[in-house]
């Protein structure tokens, strides 16, 4: 008998999609701490709130557990969570009768040295006030394009409308948010 390492299998993201459209609870749980980040970061941008952004996250996840029989591929399940995160987002903060009314620590997301995170939370601090003073429309675009980093045609797939309309949306959205930061820096000084 030879001595041979066994041969382990490693499990990939198609496997765990796999297992939890089956049923599996273990692999649901990972499902959601493949995608966590993203959810909260997302929900938190839009709502400036880390309680309300952890509470979206808590119904997008719900959606995702009753919607899982519908994804054929792990690719289909990241647009799918923007779309439902900010749709979660708006009907929360419709709810609540507000979006970002509070500002966030925003610390929790960055990594760096002391000196440069303050900086940044100086910066994502003044961002994210003048993000609340935008329309939910540009608000959306702006953060999936700008903050999140997704393609036009991935946002306008997530917000239910053309690419057109997001490059608008972007564009009058930044143009807004240096309007609304050069008052607030005047503010300041």
């Amino acid at each position: 008998m030879t001595n041979c390492p066994s041969i382990v299998a490693v499990e990939g993201p198609a496997d765990v999609l796999e297992r939890a459209r089956r049923g599996d609870e273990t692999a649901f749980e990972e499902l959601i701490r493949m995608h966590e980040r993203q959810v909260l970061r997302t929900a938190f941008r839009l709502l400036g709130r880390l309680e309300d952004a952890q509470d979206a996250a808590q119904e997008v996840f719900l959606r995702l557990y009753r919607k899982l029989r519908i994804f054929r591929s792990v690719s289909e399940i990241r647009p799918w969570l923007y779309r439902v995160t900010v749709n979660v987002c708006y009907d929360l903060a419709k709810k609540r009768g507000r979006l970002a009314a509070e500002l966030p620590a925003w610390a929790a997301f960055v990594e760096g040295s002391q000196e440069e995170q303050i900086r940044l939370d100086q910066q994502r601090e003044l961002l994210a006030e003048a993000l609340t003073y935008l329309p939910e429309k540009e608000r959306a675009a702006i953060v999936l394009r700008e903050i999140e980093g997704l393609d036009t045609a991935e946002v306008a797939e997530i917000l239910g409308s053309t690419p057109a309309t997001v490059r608008s949306q972007v564009s009058a959205g930044r143009a807004r948010l240096r309007e609304i930061v050069t008052r607030f820096e005047r503010r300041r000084t």
